[in-house]
């Protein structure tokens, strides 16, 4: 049901490609028209005054349209249309890379990473935020049961656990009431199965790691979950056996955040609704008269250790109540439409006037790697938003323990928070006002959003909340459901961002498939979000070799394969072009259809794809600088600028090749066939020097591609010089006995790539880039101790932030800003050193509440 439909992928790279195409495809047309009209004034003009030509007097008129056609076909080559099949063959083999990435093995579980799709592995590089789950992704998603608080009374909080807590054992063995009441909801009120084994011990399968840690702490303490036969549960505590008839079973949903279960005792016959979720789906609804502080107290006090808390509660039921409403809850069950609101709207009515019985607390904890992997993320200019079910102290903590935000004093957290779009507003307008005053950087100040606040937010000031989405790097999202993260992705990607999604369970699923690429985490939660991914992982440390190594090599070799393959179409284009010019603007193709044919397929498509090896950078280089993503993320190796260069050089290199040829050749008056073939050579002389200039780290397959291609080219035409009817009989054995056909090989290379070296030798050594001195410390053996700042490339919506706040402001409400600021300077941008996060967040209600007043006042 989260899964939604998967929409189809397409990378930057892809885009830019396209875009690039289409521009060479307006300029092919532009030349066509060019030729074709100069061709027809030619050919009345001068053609037909000359008796060899043999143009007849007159014609028909769709002659006109006979040079443009030809034109048309010599021109079809600008755009090389084997550039998709090389690509799509690259990028297979870029994925089968990341699956045979031994160091991206978690030899714990012995799960390898796996490329789901094979045409987006470039976008790796070109990350820009990462949106991430919290629990079973930064966390192990291994529950561990700490602590509880049951009637008021704290267990656990002196030995950090409450399973050896001597008051509680001593409680257990007593047969407290609150104590077995508390342990008996923790061990039925779930849907776990016992499993007995032929020793008689007993294990459990549950749905999830929070239920299975609470019913095996229930059994740590003899309330032992023994059997379920049917409907019926078996209990054992102290020695005596408990059943209960499982009468319905009220299953947990995002919306509702709680789950129940109304179950029948078997001794006395009552009927008792047992439940256990979030504090704000238990707390709110308990009877009248309850005191609920000390539960209150102690959520906030476990949240603030990092702990997951979950709130018990039980309600005992009349035959006749239940009965009633079982029949409402049948036909809710059956109905076919609105099926899931009727249910929740059952549901409802019997969730209410609660006991609360306690709240437990579960460790759950850091995956190995988390902090080092989100700090060199960072480092890369890569920004991160943590999307979570789970309370905002919780989150904090977590993410104060994995460096997603900073500590204090660098560290500035804002909170977003309301019930209602006037609260949502000024809390809104308050952040906003904040982070454009500020002078911290802006990957230390973050916002805390929860999901009600987030609701209003997207719906009635999404406008506000995109231009904060613009300025904060860093954002916690908490109490939010699969809907809201998906649409949090596609709030980012609306900003032109390139966005990665990171998650475990199936509540990440829409998340991941929204975003430009989606990762999954073969987890504790099973399979669906590995499966709904374009890539899974074993463990979230995985994601920065997945982005630094495998991403930016991806973006690199692409790169480069891609503006190559317009470069090799359009040198021999350009030369079709500059021939027309000495043959009568008749489009005369100098080239044989053997030879083109060969010339994409066999003579330079093997160079190129062998470029899928090449590092311009070892791998321990780009682990160690990850700054170096800043290139990859602002396109600087594929872009207007960058294919412009390779048009030059493709014009350049066109016209060496032609000028030499027939200053070597035309004036000996050789054959039209000799002719093209030293144009061709020469082509292919050019393409080997230009592969292993670009060439960063050869191999001994490298090498081969590219001297053993050019080997194979004299093999092959050779073949074909020795066959009479193939139309090159003899032509290369004859230019190879030519002395004067190797200088003007010689010659060609000597100035066609002459002029190329000069350049880069220029660049690298007055105008190095980072990865250049990075380049030269490895050829050199030496350290760099730093690469100093690397200006990561500004958005076009990241200028356009410097309006002041335009948020739609609701009816018969007058802001005012002073008061704001004059209560305190700054109350609004307190560090997280102030106190605890909960402490931070009264103080921020206390301004809200101070803020309201003046409002009012005014």
């Amino acid at each position: 049901m989260s899964r939604g439909i998967p929409e189809p992928k397409l990378t930057a790279m892809d885009a830019m490609i396209d875009k690039l195409t289409g521009a060479i495809f307006v300029f092919q047309i532009v030349v066509v028209m060019v030729l074709g009209i100069a061709g027809n004034v030619w050919k009345d003009t001068e053609a037909r005054k000359q008796w060899y030509v043999q143009y007849p007097i007159e014609g028909p008129w769709y002659e006109l349209l006979v040079i443009p056609l030809r034109f048309e076909l010599l021109c079809s080559i600008m755009i090389p249309i084997s550039i998709k099949v090389s690509l799509d063959l690259v990028k297979s083999l870029y994925a089968k890379f990341i699956d045979w990435d031994t160091e991206m093995i978690d030899y714990e579980t012995g799960i390898p990473s796996h490329a789901t799709n094979t045409a987006i592995s470039e976008d790796l590089g070109q990350v820009e935020y990462i949106m991430t789950d919290k629990t079973g992704t930064l966390t192990e998603n291994r529950m561990i049961f700490r602590r509880c608080c049951i009637s008021g009374v704290f267990y656990g909080n002196e030995s950090g656990d409450a399973l050896k807590d001597t008051k509680l054992l001593n409680a257990v063995a007593g047969s407290s009431p609150d104590v077995v009441q508390f342990l008996t909801v923790m061990a039925i009120c779930n849907t776990v199965v016992p499993i007995k084994s032929k020793t008689g011990a007993i294990s459990y399968k549950a749905q999830s790691q929070d239920e299975d840690a609470l019913v095996n702490a229930a059994a740590q303490l003899h309330m032992v979950y023994a059997n379920k036969t049917a409907n019926i549960l078996e209990i054992r505590f102290n020695g005596s056996v408990i059943k209960y008839e499982v009468l319905e079973i009220l299953e947990f949903t995002s919306d509702r955040k709680r789950m129940s279960v109304v179950v029948k005792d078997c001794q006395n016959g009552k009927i008792v609704l047992l439940s256990k979720g979030a504090d704000e789906a238990i707390l709110p609804y308990a009877y009248v008269g309850q005191q609920t502080r000390t539960f209150i107290e102690a959520v906030e006090q476990y949240a603030q250790l990092g702990l997951r808390t979950l709130c018990l509660a039980c309600r005992e039921l009349r035959e006749d109540e239940y009965q009633e409403w079982s029949l409402l809850f049948k036909e809710a069950s059956s109905t076919l439409v609105d099926r899931e609101w009727r249910i929740a709207e059952v549901c409802q009515r019997l969730e209410h006037d609660f006991e609360v019985l306690g709240v437990t607390a579960i460790e759950d904890r850091l995956q190995d790697g988390v902090p080092e992997t989100i700090e060199t993320l960072r480092k890369a200019g890569i920004n991160f938003w943590m999307l979570t079910g789970d309370k905002q102290n919780t989150a904090i903590q977590i993410a104060l323990s994995c460096n997603f935000i900073s500590p204090e004093p660098k560290g500035q957290l804002l909170l977003i928070d309301g019930k209602t779009e006037d609260e949502v507003c000024r809390s809104l307008e308050r952040v906003l006002l904040t982070m454009r005053i500020t002078s911290s950087e802006p990957k230390d100040v973050a916002f805390v959003v929860d999901g009600w606040a987030l609701e209003i937010a997207l719906k009635h000031y999404r406008k506000a909340f995109t231009e904060l989405a613009i300025l904060s790097r860093t954002a916690i999202c908490c109490r939010v459901t699969p809907s809201q993260k998906a649409q949090l992705v596609e709030l980012l990607k609306s900003c032109d961002y390139r966005t990665l999604a990171i998650g475990d369970g199936g509540n990440d699923v829409r998340m991941i498939q929204q975003a430009d690429i989606g990762v999954g985490i073969s987890g504790r939660e099973g399979l669906q979000a590995a499966r709904a991914a374009d890539y899974s992982i074993g463990k979230f440390r995985f994601l920065k070799r997945l982005i630094l190594v495998h991403g930016r090599y991806s973006y690199n070799r692409t790169a480069f394969l891609s503006q190559y393959s317009f470069y090799k179409s359009l040198v021999i284009c350009f030369i079709q072009i500059f021939f027309s010019f000495i043959s009568g603007v008749s489009g005369t193709s100098l080239f044989n259809s053997v030879s083109l044919m060969a010339y994409n397929v066999f003579y330079t498509s093997v160079p190129v794809l062998v470029s899928v090896l090449d590092k311009d950078l070892s791998e321990g280089t780009v682990m160690q600088h990850p700054q170096i993503l800043f290139y990859c993320q602002a396109g600087r190796l594929l872009n207007p600028s960058t294919f412009a260069g390779w048009f030059g050089r493709s014009l350049f290199h066109a016209i060496v090749v032609f000028v030499i040829t027939i200053h070597a050749y035309a004036y000996e008056k050789s054959e039209m066939e000799e002719l093209s073939m030293v144009a061709l050579s020469g082509c292919i002389w050019l393409q080997a020097f230009v592969v292993a200039l670009e060439t960063n780290s050869f191999t001994i397959l490298q090498h081969l591609a590219i001297w053993g291609n050019l080997v194979a080219f004299y093999v092959i035409n050779w073949i074909f010089s020795a066959i009479p009817a193939s139309g090159m009989y003899t032509i290369m054995f004859r230019l190879c006995r030519q002395l004067s056909y190797w200088i003007t090989m010689s010659l060609i290379v000597a100035a066609g790539m002459g002029p190329v070296l000069a350049l880069k030798y220029f660049r690298y050594t007055y105008r190095p880039s980072k990865i250049n001195t990075l380049q030269q410390a490895e050829r050199m053996g030496g350290p760099i101790l730093t690469l100093g700042n690397i200006e990561p490339h500004p958005r076009p919506m990241e200028k356009e932030v410097v309006s002041p706040l335009q948020i739609s402001q609701p009816k018969n409400r007058n802001p005012v800003y002073e008061p704001l600021l004059s209560d305190s300077p700054n109350s609004s941008r307190r560090s997280l050193g102030s106190g605890t996060p909960f402490d931070f967040f009264q103080s921020q209600s206390r301004l809200s509440s101070s803020y309201s007043r003046n409002c009012k006042d005014n």
